[in-house]
């Protein structure tokens, strides 16, 4: 079964928080329409290719239309506002579980530099970024960050568990604070473990040479698996965009994509 682009359930939750169109200063073409323009966005989100080969007969608008309204739905933080409005809706079914929380970072291929770039330890020194997630027991995002490659994990920890948004939950309170948070041996210090209690979050932070992966790897995985599927975004496989906000706006959309559909699945 092949899904939607934007389903109508999508839309509607996009539509509201896109902001006003800007007038225009002289008469010309009119306007692509904005659903149009986000279909395109979503597909060179799924398919990874270049904006310069978008099918422009299926879609209405040019690659460059569609990158200018991505630049400017990104820096409008519509992004943002709607994966807040989707775990809002999951916390209402009781779907957001922070009894835990896993963090964890995957590394990709920066072909044209940019801001946020640095040589990949893991790829010959080639120029790379890092995608930084906090996810919830089942895996769904909570938030996320965007560094250079050689940027140690460790240095993303506090600024992801403070950004974690008010999710409301069934009783109709906000919880933004987990219980606890799982990390690999890259998190393990001292500073960690004591900045997380005083947060008042039981740290559970692999210890090198006192904990085995297997031990603490059996709640952690989750956060692997949201890599593994933030990587069927293809791209996000790869940085392609110079432009280190549109890249983060691509790596927020493709986590609101996961969340609809963990809320929608049969869509």
């Amino acid at each position: 079964m092949v899904r939607e682009l934007v389903p109508d359930a999508f839309w509607q939750r996009v539509a509201p928080l896109l902001p006003r169109p800007r007038p225009k200063k002289k008469l010309g073409r009119p306007r692509a329409d904005d659903r149009a323009a986000l279909e395109a966005i979503v597909f060179v989100l799924r398919s990874g290719i270049p904006w310069e080969m978008l099918p422009r007969k299926q879609f209405g608008l040019s690659g460059m239309t569609a990158w200018r309204r991505l630049e400017e739905w990104t820096e409008a933080g519509v992004w943002e506002k709607l994966q807040h409005q989707l775990l809002d809706e999951l916390g209402l079914r009781g779907r957001v579980d922070l009894s835990r929380a896993s963090i964890d970072s995957s590394s990709v291929r920066a072909s044209k530099r940019g801001p946020f770039t640095g040589p990949n330890p893991t790829d010959r020194a080639k120029a790379g970024s890092k995608h930084h997630l906090l996810v919830e027991a089942h895996g769904l995002p909570l938030t996320e960050s965007l560094t250079a490659a050689n940027v140690h994990d460790t240095h993303e920890l506090f600024p992801l568990v403070d950004s974690i948004p008010p999710v409301r939950m069934p009783s109709g309170q906000r919880c933004f604070r987990p219980r606890k948070v799982h990390g690999d041996k890259a998190y393990a210090s001292k500073k960690n473990r004591r900045g997380l209690r005083k947060r008042g979050i039981a740290p559970r932070i692999a210890r090198p040479g006192v904990e085995s992966k297997e031990r603490l790897g059996r709640h952690r995985w989750v956060a692997e698996r949201t890599l593994a599927w933030k990587n069927q975004l293809r791209r996000l496989r790869v940085r392609d965009e110079r432009r280190d906000d549109v890249h983060f706006g691509f790596l927020v959309l493709g986590c609101c994509v996961m969340l609809f559909r963990s809320l929608y699945p049969h869509i």
